[in-house]
């Protein structure tokens, strides 16, 4: 057995500022090490966490047609109506424009809305803007239109629609005028070839002088 003056020679020894500086590097070493492992799994695991990215803006999609509905709150009666970007229907005292109209794909949440103008044409035959705003399908009541007589809310939006648009609604009205145009075209050569007819008499007055 060791004297208990050679047990302190041996934790002086083992307490030397030289091992002290080796076992202090080991440590640093190791726990710096640990460290690393420890980032590294944390960002991997916030990574697998992390929720998929929201899909960006130019994923809605643009509609040509804005479907509407109306109500008369007098007679009850409710209409279902559709109305082309920058066109303006008319809904009892309302006149409804809307300017854009966006869905989202069918692979993603319903999310519809459009950008609608709302005028009132008043009882002495006067426009004022009562709405000017979003409106949206999925929540009709949340920025709705407000008249005494008259709702007006958002649908949906279409690529399509059963009323004619705007422009060939144009092209057959003025059908039927340039068809009345054509006979009156194809009357002035008769009117021309009538002259001659009354000229023709001449010839023969000087036949019965000879």
């Amino acid at each position: 057995m060791s004297s208990p003056k050679q047990f302190q020679e041996k934790c002086a020894a083992v307490f030397r500022p030289e091992l002290r500086s080796r076992i202090l590097s080991h440590t640093s070493k190791a726990l710096i090490a640990a460290t690393s492992i420890l980032l590294a799994s944390t960002a991997a695991f916030a990574a697998a966490q992390a929720p998929a990215p929201a899909p960006a803006a130019s994923d809605r999609i643009t509609n040509p047609v804005a479907e509407f509905a109306g109500i008369d709150k007098i007679t009850g009666r409710i209409i279902t109506f559709d109305v082309y970007i920058d066109e303006t229907v008319q809904f009892g005292a309302l006149q409804v424009t809307p300017r854009v109209c966006y869905s989202r794909p069918d692979t993603e949440q319903p999310k519809t809305d459009s950008f609608v103008e709302v005028d009132e044409i008043t009882l002495d035959r006067k426009i004022r803007r009562i709405f000017t705003g979003w409106m949206f399908a999925e929540s009709p009541g949340l920025n709705a239109v407000e008249h005494a007589v008259y709702d007006v809310w958002l649908k949906g939006c279409k690529q399509k629609s059963d009323v004619p648009p705007p422009t060939a609604a144009k092209a057959d009205t003025a059908k039927p005028k340039s068809q009345a145009a054509k006979p009156k075209a194809a009357a002035q050569p008769a009117d021309a070839g009538s002259e001659p007819a009354d000229a023709a008499p001449e010839p023969d007055d000087t036949t019965d002088t000879n």
